[in-house]
């Protein structure tokens, strides 16, 4: 039997890091955990309460009473992340989200918080995290790390197609400025800013389809896990 490994995939916003994850993830048999999702679920419990985020002790009395897991939900056939057992998978995809999750992401005290949620995720191997940190940071000896990367007129273009589908009141320059935003807010942070590890394999998806970036990918998995 195949040792199992770990697979780490980094990258800037919309770059799809997610479906490419999702998709080795599922191939591979493996648990796909989207340590996006994590800050996007404690930047909707901030929202909710009403958190003062720029206050240390606020935040830190908060982060106690956050709860999340990973649920398998067999109707869509992927993990969905649960907020106090609430699911809230569709409720964190919202452009509020996306607005105020890079400032939140960034604070010292939430980014520890969700280190340690993702180190016990990953004690057994056998998983896909995607993120902004995950292989300089959270599994620097990740077996496989991959930093995806696109054009940003393609960035923009992808996320303006999906979130249209949800909010078909959403323009392509909001989605343009957000992705902007986040860009320069990940790469610029102090704590665990975005940038590739020395040792990850860069993919740029430019100009591919998915399923050729995914062949390309799994391509890449299959060697590491034949030389275990």
């Amino acid at each position: 039997m195949a040792k199992k490994i770990i697979i780490t995939i980094d990258g800037w916003s919309s770059a799809g890091k997610s479906t490419l994850a999702k998709q080795l993830a599922r191939e591979l048999g493996y648990v796909y955990v989207d340590s996006g999702a994590m800050y996007r679920a404690v930047t909707l419990y901030f929202l909710r309460n009403h958190i003062d985020w720029t206050d240390k002790t606020e935040v830190q009395n908060a982060l106690k009473d956050i709860q999340l897991d990973f649920r398998f939900n067999e109707m869509s056939g992927s993990s969905e992340i649960h907020l106090n057992d609430e699911n809230v998978e569709y409720l964190i995809r919202d452009l509020v989200i996306a607005e105020k999750v890079s400032e939140i992401a960034s604070i010292k005290e939430v980014r520890a918080f969700a280190v340690t949620q993702q180190h016990k995720l990953g004690t057994k191997k056998g998983i896909v995290m995607d993120g902004r940190d995950i292989g300089t940071v959270v599994f620097p000896h990740a077996e496989l790390k991959i930093f995806m990367v696109a054009d940003s007129a393609v960035r923009v273009e992808r996320r303006f197609k999906e979130m249209y589908k949800k909010k078909p009141n959403v323009t392509i320059e909001e989605i343009r400025d957000n992705i902007q935003m986040r860009d320069y807010m990940d790469s610029h942070r102090e704590i665990s800013p975005l940038k590739k590890a020395d040792d990850a394999i860069e993919l740029d998806n430019t100009s591919l389809t998915e399923d050729e970036q995914f062949q390309k990918a799994l391509s890449w998995a299959k060697e590491r896990i034949k030389s275990q």
